[in-house]
C-alpha cells in the first residue's frame, strides 16, 4: 500500500457527488449493505434524503504523486425529527476506499463525527451494524461503542439470516 497523508476531515459539498457515488459503489458488500448492489444507470449520491450537509469526508494524498482524493465518508444525522431525542446523532453510513484501508481513515472519521455531534449539541451517538461485520464491530468497540440491542435474523443475505446490532455510546456533555 502506498503511504497516505490524511487531510483534515471536512463537510461534504455538492461537488463531491460523483466521487462519493463511485466510492459507495466500489465498497458495496453484503458485509454491510442490505440493499441490492447498485446497477446502472446510477442514482446521484446526494438527494433530498441524503444532502451533503449530513456527510463528513476525508481526503488522502498518496505518495509519490501527492494527488488528493476522497478516502472515506461518514453520514451523521439526527435519528428522528423529534425534540425528545435531539440530543442523539446517528451514524447511517461509513465507507473507506479499498486503497485507503488500514491507514486510520475509519477511526479518523468516527472521531470527527464525535466532535461534530458534540458541536451540534448531542451527548449520545448510535449506529446499526450487521452482526457478521466483524471489522466494523471491532472498530466501533475500540472507539467506545457497546452493543445495546440485537435484532436476531433481521436480514437475509447470501442465503443466511444476519443479526442487526444496535450500538451506542455517550459523548459526554455537549
Amino acid at each position: 500500500m502506498a503511504a497516505l497523508t490524511l487531510r483534515p476531515v471536512r463537510p461534504a459539498v455538492s461537488a463531491d457527488d460523483d466521487e462519493l457515488a463511485e466510492l459507495d459503489r466500489s465498497t458495496w458488500s453484503t458485509l454491510h449493505a442490505v440493499v441490492p448492489r447498485p446497477q446502472p444507470p446510477y442514482d446521484p449520491f446526494f438527494d433530498e434524503r441524503h444532502p451533503p450537509e449530513g456527510f463528513l469526508v476525508v481526503e488522502a494524498e498518496t505518495e509519490p504523486d501527492g494527488q488528493a482524493r476522497i478516502a472515506g465518508y461518514i453520514q451523521l444525522v439526527p435519528p428522528t425529527p423529534l425534540a425528545a431525542n435531539a440530543h442523539v446523532r446517528q451514524i447511517r453510513g461509513l465507507a473507506v476506499a479499498e486503497w485507503a484501508r488500514g491507514a486510520g481513515v475509519g477511526r479518523t472519521l468516527l472521531r470527527a463525527a464525535f466532535a461534530e455531534a458534540r458541536g451540534q449539541g448531542a451527548n449520545r451517538i448510535t449506529l446499526r451494524v450487521l452482526g457478521h461485520n466483524t471489522p466494523a464491530r471491532a472498530l466501533y468497540a475500540s472507539e467506545g461503542f457497546s452493543v445495546e440491542g440485537v435484532l436476531p435474523g433481521e436480514f437475509f443475505l447470501n442465503g443466511r439470516y444476519v443479526d442487526d446490532l444496535c450500538m451506542g455510546r455517550s459523548l459526554g456533555p455537549a
